[in-house]
């Protein structure tokens, strides 16, 4: 029987092993079966009982470490939750939340979703999920989660406390599929120049680009902002179609190539909507993987520009390879390489994960986020666009063609210690919902917001009051007035959010965003 559970594992990597055009060494003084025999060994001779499935994840954990940064197992949990951010959607009620006071208070509920169906509105509290409370309990926001998802077609009954009703309310709601959408915002930041932040690659990503493009071109524009920042990626098939709206039929968008995984080249298909007009792509070093992809192509290929400082340098491909429990390995199996023939992966030493994970820390500390000519890089790194044969540099990352330094001043260690503290988005969110009604009353129109409103000053000193209480002190006056003068773009920004949505919640900290204004004044002055 022992040996039926151990070859259970060497039967899915058999099969696997067909798929992915492999070979296992099997026999005598094989890897494998003096794996196979120190499993056995350890279950069957150990002097205390030992959890058979978790010595094999161990196994597996400790044989990736071993490899490149990206290689990992994740339980068959942590698969799911990993993939349903780039599916497109989940089961579930639908709403957006955020936790005050130990009490999950809807932000929004998802337009023509299961919650706005039946009468749940932005303000309310849920207190109970199925008669079991989850306000006032310190139930964890991973829990209570667990508790509002479930499978299409479900019911959950919800307890409500609703601001001016003085008692609960009850809702049931029939669980449905919950959309997951990858784009941020989507809006003509100037006259003639449209802005798109993509938060990453997913399945919907492509025709979640395509509609904004097309809904911008309707209102006038001529050139594009694309907005990469922080995107750390997703599925390259996204970024190759997203890429295509950009280029010509036929150009290189990348390739990969890998000992045991030939060449393989990823072209523009043609009919792109966006083939005409300047394309501004803005990075910074969070950007990574499939959003390298789209910076390199549109680079190499010069269809457009980078702006903001070097990306973060992911370009490893990994092959999903799924275990029956649902768990998964994601093996590295390639390099991503941009069409000038760049290597987008930075270098990096096997085995050695915590010296990878400081490379933005030395970034940092090398003076690589604030002063271009801190970066240097050896002529061996030298590559040529294709069309105007302009230098670029490999070595990992995408390096921009305009180098926007990081503002270290902008953000005071107070402000970081009352974000940390989660102080900034409960007080705001006291205020939204204190003031909902008032604030949807008052600017129906969003543009008239923008131009309008102006964050109380009382929200501001009871975010400083409440920082006092946890012992949150600037050193002097001059870090007081800059905590406010950002905690005033930051709030307006946020109850934006809170009243229309994200895209809303972007143009107004835009405005502010050093990266961002380079390329408006690109588009707008050619400087």
């Amino acid at each position: 029987m022992k040996k039926i559970i151990l070859f259970a594992l060497l039967s899915l990597m058999a099969a696997n092993v067909v798929n992915a055009q492999m070979r296992i060494r099997m026999g005598k003084n094989s890897p494998i079966e003096k794996l196979g025999r120190a499993e056995l060994a350890i279950a069957n001779l150990y002097v205390d009982s030992v959890d058979e499935n978790k010595l094999v994840e161990d196994a597996i954990r400790g044989m990736l470490e071993k490899l490149d940064p990206h290689s990992a197992y994740t339980t068959a949990k942590e698969t799911q939750s990993m993939n349903e951010s780039l599916n497109g959607s989940f089961d579930g009620i639908g709403v957006q939340f955020n936790m005050v006071d130990d009490t999950l208070l809807v932000i929004q509920p998802v337009t023509n979703g299961p919650s706005e169906k039946v009468g749940i509105i932005a303000g309310d509290r849920i207190v109970a999920v199925n008669d079991t409370a989850i306000a006032g309990v310190k139930m964890s926001k991973e829990e209570i989660m667990k508790r509002l998802r479930g499978p299409k077609g479900t019911m959950v009954k919800l307890s409500i406390v609703r601001r001016g009703i003085k008692d609960q309310l009850t809702f049931n709601v029939k669980r449905d599929k919950i959309p997951v959408t990858t784009m941020d915002a989507a809006y003509m930041i100037r006259p003639g120049i449209g802005y798109i932040r993509l938060g990453s690659f997913g399945m919907t990503s492509s025709h979640e680009v395509g509609t904004a493009i097309d809904s911008l071109k309707k209102k006038g524009m001529k050139d594009l902002i694309f907005d990469l920042q922080d995107n750390g990626g997703g599925y390259l098939q996204a970024a190759a179609a997203i890429a295509s709206e950009f280029l010509q039929k036929g150009d290189l968008i990348v390739y990969t190539n890998g000992r045991s995984a030939p060449r393989q080249e990823f072209k523009a298909e043609g009919d792109g909507r966006m083939r005409k007009g300047r394309i501004v792509v803005l990075t910074n070093e969070f950007t990574a993987s499939a959003a390298e992809i789209v910076s390199g192509a549109i680079q190499d290929q010069d269809r457009g520009v980078v702006v903001g400082r070097r990306t973060f340098g992911k370009g490893l491909v990994q092959r999903p390879l799924t275990f029956e429990d649902g768990s998964e390995i994601r093996l590295t199996i390639a390099h991503y390489y941009t069409p000038s023939g760049r290597c987008i992966q930075k270098p990096y030493k096997k085995g050695d994960r915590e010296d990878y994970a400081l490379d933005l820390d030395k970034r940092y500390k090398h003076g690589e986020f604030t002063n271009q000519d801190s970066i240097h890089f050896a002529d061996s790194l030298k590559y040529y666009t294709l069309r105007k044969h302009r230098v670029v540099y490999g070595g990992g990352g995408i390096m921009p063609d305009y180098f926007v330094p990081l503002d270290t001043t902008k953000y005071t260690k107070m402000h970081r210690q009352l974000a940390a503290k989660s102080i900034v988005i409960n007080q705001s969110l006291k205020y939204i919902d204190a003031h909902r009604k008032e604030l949807k009353s008052k600017y129906k129109d969003f543009d008239k917001f923008l131009a309008n409103y102006q964050v109380p000053q009382s929200l501001v000193d009871s975010i400083i009051s409440e920082g006092e209480k946890e012992k949150i002190k600037p050193a002097d006056d001059a870090e007081l007035t800059q905590t406010k003068k950002c905690l005033a773009i930051q709030l307006k920004a946020l109850v934006a959010r809170d009243i229309w949505d994200m895209s809303q919640y972007f143009q107004v900290w835009n405005e502010t965003n050093e990266i961002v204004q380079r390329a408006v004044r690109l588009l707008q002055t050619g400087k």
